[in-house]
Order: structure tokens, then C-alpha cells, then sequence
């Protein structure tokens, strides 16, 4: 039973690694069924199709296993083929290739794949002095700060402000305790000891 218990463990772990993985190209093919269904309907007036119940099962089951597939592949061999091919088509895409590389970039620094500097979080006085948030570091030159400052309890609202280093202070969090701290509202607040240390 344990062992059954362990593989479903194992599917699900891959399923969620593939579902990250796929962010980038989902959010590029939203855009090109937007694009698509646009087209239809207001130049040409084609009212979508509906399927039958069978049908969307078959295509939910068939998507879980297509994102546990990657995730497979990418936890095992740290690439996957389907994502390399999809890479090779989406690059010849002028606009659309944009949007990908961005996406791909954003997601690849919260799953950990970026530089090291681009993991650093920390803390600063937004909206005004006197008043602190942690931020994640999405970039860096020289002696300034690219900051992304989330927002409670969404993380992904936010705003992206560019601080010169004495502006800011320097944290342990990582960047799964910041969002857990973010979601939570305050509540989950790893390493907290570190406010007393910050400056009145």
C-alpha cells in the first residue's frame, strides 16, 4: 500500500514540475486561441463548437498526463524534448517569441534557474520611510537594485521599483518563505527575528 502510496506521491510531483514548465508556452498559446477565436467569430462569424462530456474527460486526463510526461523528463534529464521543440518553433515568431522569453525568464527565477543574484530577496521602505517590505531582487547592475515589491495576499500584484543598494537591506528569507509570507498576510513569517534588526 505504501508503495502505491509513494508512486501516486511521484505522479503528482511530476505533474506539478510539468506544470510550472509549461507556464511559459501556456500563456503563449492563450494568446494565439485569443487570437484564433477572435478571427472566428468577429470576421467571420463561426460559433464555437461544443463537445460532449467524454470528450472533455478524455482531454483533461490526456493534459495531466502530458504535464506529468514533462515533469518526468525534466526532474530525470533536466530538459524535455516537447519543450525543446516548442522552444525551436516559438523562437521563428517575432511578437510571440517575446512574450515567451520574458515569461520563460520570470518563471525560471522563481523555480530557482536563474542567476544567483536574481534570488536574492530583500527588505525595503515602500510605500514610504519608516515603513518596511520584503521584496525579491529580479535584477541588478552595478550598485542598483531591480526590485519587484508583491503585494497581500496576491504575489503576483505588485510593483517593480529600482533602489540604489544603501536603500535597501539585506534578508534570509527565501523566495517560497516571502510568497508564503505574502499569501498568509503576515501570518506564516519565517525568520521573523530579522524586523528587529531593521533600521527606525
Amino acid at each position: 500500500m505504501s508503495a502505491v502510496s509513494g508512486g501516486m506521491k511521484a505522479v503528482f510531483n511530476y505533474f506539478l514540475i510539468g506544470t510550472v514548465a509549461i507556464l511559459p508556452i501556456f500563456i503563449v498559446m492563450q494568446i494565439l486561441f485569443w487570437l484564433t477565436n477572435f478571427t472566428l467569430h468577429a470576421v467571420f462569424n463561426i460559433k464555437e463548437w461544443v463537445g460532449h462530456y467524454w470528450m472533455v474527460a478524455a482531454v483533461l486526463l490526456s493534459v495531466f498526463a502530458l504535464l506529468a510526461y514533462i515533469g518526468h523528463e525534466i526532474a530525470k534529464l533536466r530538459q524535455s524534448l516537447i519543450i525543446r521543440m516548442f522552444d525551436l518553433v516559438i523562437g521563428r515568431l517575432p511578437f510571440i517569441n517575446s512574450v515567451y522569453r520574458v515569461t520563460k525568464k520570470v518563471i525560471d527565477m522563481f523555480r530557482g534557474q536563474g542567476d544567483q543574484h536574481t534570488r536574492e530577496v530583500v527588505y525595503v521602505e515602500y510605500p514610504k520611510d519608516g515603513v518596511w517590505v520584503p521584496a525579491y531582487v529580479t535584477n541588478r547592475q552595478g550598485d542598483r537594485y531591480v526590485l519587484y515589491i508583491p503585494t497581500s495576499p496576491n504575489p503576483t500584484n505588485g510593483f517593480t521599483v529600482i533602489l540604489h543598494e544603501s536603500k535597501v537591506v539585506k534578508s534570509s528569507l527565501n523566495f517560497e518563505e516571502v510568497t508564503s509570507f505574502v499569501i498568509s498576510v503576515g501570518a506564516d513569517f519565517p525568520k521573523a527575528q530579522e524586523v528587529t534588526s531593521l533600521p527606525r
